[in-house]
């Protein structure tokens, strides 16, 4: 490759937002999300609903990315795309129109996996502080949560996940029984802060060596609010805050234990984090704890770039295409999709 630099547009249609950016080289000239409230009254996204929605923002939002990078389309090198994991209908959306739109402007397509790209998420913008390989990579968000053995941008091994829920979705499965709106768990972080984290236990499933598991918390957590509520009837109101710090206590506590299973079994204290639960500052400030008192170095993404963005898939294509890592137009969306 030469030393020019190099424009790429990602385009992010996962699950149920539509984001486009645009990168110079590994520098974010603009992120654009369009976001889906549809979803909020189901209480979970709605397949069917999405893939329509991306149909409809898919063009607009990348006008505005396009618009407020400050570059014109012709200057694009590359167009990178999510392949997968996600649904189906909202992939075929962005992948689609990725593929077309690269044709239009002769020039090539990349296709990314949507995991690998929250871990790279990571090298957005960070030239100064990028995690040095090899490290702990760990996607935490509302569809998975994932260990991984991270040894050079794309050398990948998945060592542990999730046997049954995803840690953000045990977040939202939990809030939505004490009455708060999807995605609860956000809800749940502000209102724990005012909250006693010890004054409720709830136990943590055993899950043998390095796979997760958060189903049994979430069955344990339905019946404790029973039990409490046949005495009360006003309980969950009277305990909100109490409720959501101790429940939140207990998921991260699954997940910290984990890590620090890892850690010792590799001996690797370089731990990097991606995906929308990364963000919870409740999370942040117990890591911030055991990189002072264990020497963990801990990376986590600028908060704009845990959720669901474009900007990460189009860090993975410039990783790709400097590598001349070029897909087929052939490539069709896998909702299921390993490294």
């Amino acid at each position: 490759m030469s030393n020019k630099d190099i424009y790429i547009l990602g385009i992010e249609s996962s699950c149920d937002d539509t984001s486009v950016a645009v990168l110079k080289n590994d520098q974010v000239l603009s992120n654009k999300i369009a976001n889906q409230s549809i979803h909020k009254k189901y209480g979970g996204v709605v397949p069917e609903l999405a893939s329509r929605a991306h149909l409809s923002n898919i063009i607009p939002v990348t006008e505005l990315a396009i618009n407020e990078s400050g570059i014109s389309l012709n200057k694009i090198s590359a167009i990178a795309y999510t392949r997968g994991p996600g649904l189906m209908g909202s992939l075929i959306v962005g992948a689609e129109f990725a593929k077309s739109l690269g044709v239009s402007l002769n020039i090539p397509v990349i296709e990314v996996n949507h995991m690998q790209a929250h871990i790279l998420a990571n090298f957005i913008n960070n030239s100064d502080r990028n995690p040095e390989f090899p490290f702990i990579g760990i996607t935490i968000s509302g569809g998975h949560t994932q260990f991984i053995l991270v040894e050079d941008y794309f050398k990948m091994k998945i060592l542990g996940e999730t046997l049954d829920d995803a840690i953000g979705e045990a977040f939202d499965k939990c809030g939505k029984k004490i009455g708060l709106e999807y995605p609860a768990g956000p809800e749940i972080d502000k209102v724990s802060k005012m909250g006693n984290e010890l004054k409720f236990n709830f136990p943590i499933p055993k899950v043998k060596e390095g796979n997760i598991s958060y189903s049994g918390t979430k069955t344990a957590f339905i019946n404790f609010l029973e039990k409490n509520l046949k005495k009360n009837k006003n309980f969950i109101d009277e305990n909100l805050h109490d409720i959501c710090a101790s429940i939140q206590k207990n998921l991260i506590d699954n997940l910290l234990n984990k890590v620090e299973f890892f850690i010792k079994e590799k001996n690797i204290k370089k731990i990097v984090f991606g995906g929308g639960v990364s963000a919870n500052s409740y999370l942040k400030k117990r890591l911030y704890e055991e990189s002072k008192e264990n020497g963990w170095e801990v990376f986590i993404p600028d908060i704009q770039y845990t959720t669901d963005n474009a900007a990460m898939i189009g860090i993975v294509g410039y990783l790709k295409y400097i590598n001349s890592d070029i897909s087929d137009l052939k490539s069709t969306p896998l909702p299921r999709y390993n490294f």
